[in-house]
């Protein structure tokens, strides 16, 4: 039987301190990993859900709910937004944002879908053309893609030329170059097998098997922080003195 010295106070103190830390933090990351999991299947559930009509939500929705909504209105024509740096199904390419009018008022920012760059030289895509003159859109109305380090500010005004290319999508940016309100949330546009866009929607989070993972790494802490007290106060046996 292992025979423990006498510990100090203080060194009991820090080691039960941080056990209850890192216990306490294990199980609140299997507590994100759960509303992951919840938020996933709220998000799965939010495309085959009944159609709502996009002026009755648009002013109050649940930080939860993804409404599936109908939109009818018109596409801004040549004011397209291409989010760089995106890659889905291991190819390297944009995702294609376009602004539209809905007749309830202000702009909506329409998630078009991601078009692989082309060739050995990753050209951008061209765009197919948008649908000219009134038309109804579906989708789910979802929060932005978060934007991340905004490295080295707002580019979108100092580019003359359109689609515009940007490495982040910030709506109060996006509104500011286009001098309109934007809404909060963008449209992910309803998949669609005629259109070259691929619409493969999830929500931008972190994934639960990542709060699983950082789950087991603070419960190791806790184990090892154990270990570490054990091992610096093992009494040791006569015939393991030094010599």
């Amino acid at each position: 039987m292992m025979r423990l010295r006498r510990p100090s106070w203080f060194a009991l103190a820090l080691t039960l301190v941080g056990v209850a830390v890192f216990v306490r933090l294990g199980f609140w990351q299997l507590h994100r990993a759960d509303e992951k999991e919840a938020l996933l299947r709220l998000f799965a559930a939010a495309a085959q859900a009944p159609v709502e009509d996009f002026a009755a939500v648009a002013g109050r929705v649940a930080p939860e709910r993804y409404p599936h909504v109908r939109v009818p209105g018109r596409f801004l024509p040549q004011r397209d937004y291409l989010l760089d740096d995106q890659v889905v199904g291991g190819q390297v390419g944009v995702r294609v944002f376009a602004p539209f009018a809905p007749d309830a008022g202000g702009t909506l920012l329409v998630n078009l879908g991601f078009l692989p760059r082309q060739g050995a030289q990753r050209r951008l895509p061209e765009l197919p053309p948008l649908p000219a003159g009134a038309t109804t859109l579906t989708g789910l109305y979802a929060p932005p893609p978060p934007t991340g380090l905004k490295l080295g500010g707002d580019a979108l005004p100092h580019e003359a030329r359109w689609p515009k290319l940007t490495i982040y999508l910030d709506l109060e940016a996006v509104g500011a170059d286009l001098g309109r309100r934007l809404y909060p949330r963008v449209l992910l546009l309803d998949r669609d097998p005629a259109s070259p866009y691929v619409r493969l929607w999830t929500p931008d989070v972190m994934p639960p098997a990542r709060h699983l993972g950082y789950a087991l790494q603070w419960f190791s802490f806790a184990i090892a922080a154990v270990v570490i007290f054990l091992a610096l106060h093992r009494r040791r046996e006569p015939d393991e003195e030094p010599q």
